[in-house]
């Protein structure tokens, strides 16, 4: 017998599930309304126009929180990228396994603001050093070195160096190194040429518009977003047009989702609201084994004060599937009262190890322990925290609400979830 009731009405099919211990059981009343409309969170930078080539890479990246621009607003889309920039970009859109050991390069030091990003970045496979154990963090990356990590960190491979370089009127310019990478990227169709389709600019420095189009390319290819239509991008073949799914879910109200983040602890004041983007830890799927929603998923929201707790809580506001389809949902976090004392003089790098900040948890931190190295890269949303600091100063001790992803964030839908199969 099926769980599921199903009713056909023209070509849509919906059907209501109710769900226990991450899977969907059936619910007795059935709906037919439609599904909600897909939501669409406004991504925009003052530098990038509608009409500008990489535009839709760009917003659709910094949706995801893997690229964000600056306390003024700008992107500086032409701007060149560092290696440890490469490195936190990378950490952010990849959820890979490590294939070998982290290592310490003696040119990061462990208070380097991208220390466990570039750790990481090699450990998965996408960067590596240089001889003498050096990293050279600082150092631009050209476009070569992007599309080689890529290939090596996602596991390219190809026998068809010749033919698929052929594309490139510049391929004699090429690095040996990179020839093989390079064309397995290329029928990967994760590389992308502006203006001109056909030269590669192997050597140039990659500008933060390049690697964003190459960084979104090969989620693409890896199935984790939905493809872009571009004049240039470089590919071999084309691709047919996904035909469209009409079987909608519904999940209860109630369900937990179980998420997880990227660093250890999460600090923030008690009063400060704080952007944040989580990742589904875990497939949620029907009693038949149908995943409703796949672990890799994202969930944009926002930290903010718990009403009358006296704390914090994260509250849901996208759900983003891996077929970049988003869905508003309305899901919340139990109360985090657990608090973490700063107090003056204590250690810096202590205190931010492997940690995210609020702002202005990160203000009330520079301004007590008299340390201000704190990366605008560790810190939720990228802001600024100068303009925060004056707020804590004088201070001997500051109490910050202290997060554990692990154990605090996961969620309690709100009312039921709809989702389009």
């Amino acid at each position: 017998m099926s769980n599921f009731k199903r009713i056909q009405s023209g070509t849509a099919l919906l059907m209501l599930l109710g769900m226990t211990s991450g899977t969907v059981a059936p619910m007795v009343q059935t709906m037919m309304t439609p599904a909600p409309a897909v939501a669409q969170t406004t991504v925009s930078f003052s530098d990038v126009s509608s009409n500008y080539w990489a535009r839709d890479f760009i917003v659709e990246l910094a949706r995801r929180d893997v690229i964000a621009g600056f306390p003024d607003g700008t992107f500086r889309p032409n701007d060149p990228v560092t290696r440890a920039q490469f490195a936190a970009m990378v950490r952010k859109a990849f959820d890979k396994a490590n294939i070998r050991n982290p290592v310490n390069f003696s040119d990061v030091a462990s208070n380097y603001w991208a220390y466990n990003a570039i750790r990481e970045a090699y450990a998965m496979g996408f960067l590596s050093g240089y001889p003498g154990n050096v990293f050279r963090p600082g150092q631009n990356i050209p476009r070569e070195q992007v599309l080689v990590s890529l290939a090596n960190g996602l596991n390219y491979s190809t026998s068809n160096v010749a033919s698929s370089l052929q594309l490139y009127n510049d391929a004699s310019s090429i690095s040996s190194y990179a020839r093989n990478s390079i064309a397995a990227a290329t029928e990967k169709s994760i590389v992308v040429n502006y203006p001109t389709v056909s030269a590669l600019n192997p050597t140039r420095n990659a500008t933060r518009a390049e690697v964003a189009a190459f960084i979104y390319q090969a989620l693409v290819s890896a199935g984790q977003v939905a493809a872009i239509n571009s004049p240039y991008i470089v590919a071999l073949n084309g691709t047919p047009d996904t035909p469209p799914v009409n079987t909608t879910l519904a999940i209860p109200s109630g369900t937990t989702i179980p998420v997880r983040y990227d660093k250890e602890k999460i600090l923030v004041t008690p009063d400060e609201r704080a952007p944040l983007t989580l990742t589904v830890a875990a497939n949620i799927t029907t009693a038949e084994g149908t995943v409703l929603i796949p672990a890799g998923s994202q969930i944009v929201g926002e930290l903010q004060p718990a009403p009358n707790r006296g704390g914090t809580r994260f509250v849901a506001q996208q759900l983003i599937l891996p077929n970049n389809q988003r869905l508003p949902i309305n899901a919340i976090s139990q109360a985090i009262t657990k608090t973490e004392d700063v107090t003056k003089g204590a250690s810096l790098s202590n205190i931010i190890k492997d940690a995210a900040l609020g702002a202005a948890a990160a203000a009330a931190v520079s301004a007590v322990t008299g340390d201000k190295a704190i990366a605008t890269e560790e810190v939720l949303g990228g802001v600024g925290i100068g303009g925060l600091i004056g707020l804590f100063l004088g201070r001997d001790k500051v109490s910050l609400i202290a997060i554990d992803p692990d154990t605090d964030l996961n969620l309690r839908l709100r009312e039921d979830l709809v989702i389009r199969q």
